[in-house]
């Protein structure tokens, strides 16, 4: 048979393995929606191709000749190099997942308002956030952003922004209580905790008061939520700035004091010890950047 020097097209190629395949020209005809003789034609322009017969019939299939189960042999090595080189170009182009354990809170006031900061542009991450208010195993995440002074033993902890504590209050409740008013005129108002309700009792504390937690104050379990409250008028919140100032720059909420004190409290990224994953490090770079600016 006669070599050609026209490569065959991977249609061609494609019914010549559908046939091995199926074991018949009928049977790779219906595997690729073609007719018997478009199959028939096509493996010829390969046989055309090789020089050589890639089939003998038998009965009502076909099986390859010896050149036909070398050519077979060489077609499937080429196609699954090609296959393994394109995925590991795909996967090179896809975004790397990164898994955050965060507080709903949290999730909501920073990370979703930085999301797409964070993932980059063009986004080169994919953040995956796991919410839970109790502190996630680090095994089951790559970072946890907990909230507190940074001395977890199961991890690494880079510290976030500083926070101030500062009272603010809805803008009708601000004006009856006026400027700088008076920790004894605050209380008269309840007072609104989140799940840290320490804060209250420090701020008052500073400005010689003892708090004792009072049935009308109320409790939040998650901060935007006591912040929501707050604007609502249910009563006075200590706004974590920066943290939640989201809340005074729309103007639901005014501060009321112009003395924030220095919270001893601050949110952390924390990852396990050891070297990190390429993608790990670059967000932790990019949350660094912009808890810094």
């Amino acid at each position: 048979m006669k070599h050609s020097s026209d490569l065959p097209s991977f249609d061609a190629i494609q019914a010549v393995l559908s046939s091995n395949r199926t074991g018949s020209f009928s049977g790779a005809a219906d595997e690729l929606d073609l007719t018997h003789g478009a199959i028939s034609r096509r493996v010829a322009i390969v046989e055309a191709w090789a020089g050589t017969a890639l089939f003998e019939r038998h009965g009502r299939g076909v099986r390859l000749t010896i050149e036909g189960q070398r050519l077979v042999r060489l077609f499937e090595q080429a196609l699954d190099l090609i296959d393994s080189g394109a995925a590991e170009w795909r996967e090179n182009r896809q975004p790397e997942t990164v898994r955050i354990s965060v507080l709903p809170s949290f999730a909501r006031l920073w990370i979703l308002p930085n999301l797409a900061k964070l993932e980059g542009s063009p986004p080169d991450l994919r953040i995956e956030l796991e919410l839970d208010r109790r502190y996630a195993p680090l095994g089951e995440v790559d970072v946890a952003m907990r909230y507190g002074r940074g001395d977890w033993s199961d991890g690494v902890a880079m510290p976030l922004f500083d926070e101030v504590l500062l009272p603010v209050a809805s803008p009708e409740l601000a004006l009856v209580l006026g400027d700088e008013p008076e920790p004894g005129d605050i209380l008269r108002h309840p007072l609104i905790h989140d799940a840290y309700p320490d804060a209250w009792r420090i701020w008052l504390a500073e400005r010689g008061h003892r708090y004792r937690p009072r049935p009308q104050d109320r409790r939040y379990p998650d901060y935007d939520l006591g912040l929501h409250a707050a604007a609502a008028g249910s009563g006075v919140a200590l706004l974590r700035a920066p943290y939640g100032e989201i809340f005074v720059q729309n103007g639901s909420l005014v501060p009321i004091s112009s003395a924030p004190l220095a919270s001893q409290l601050k949110f952390h990224a924390i990852t396990e010890r050891g070297s990190q994953r390429r993608a790990v490090r670059t967000l932790l770079e990019r949350i660094r950047g912009l808890s810094a600016s």
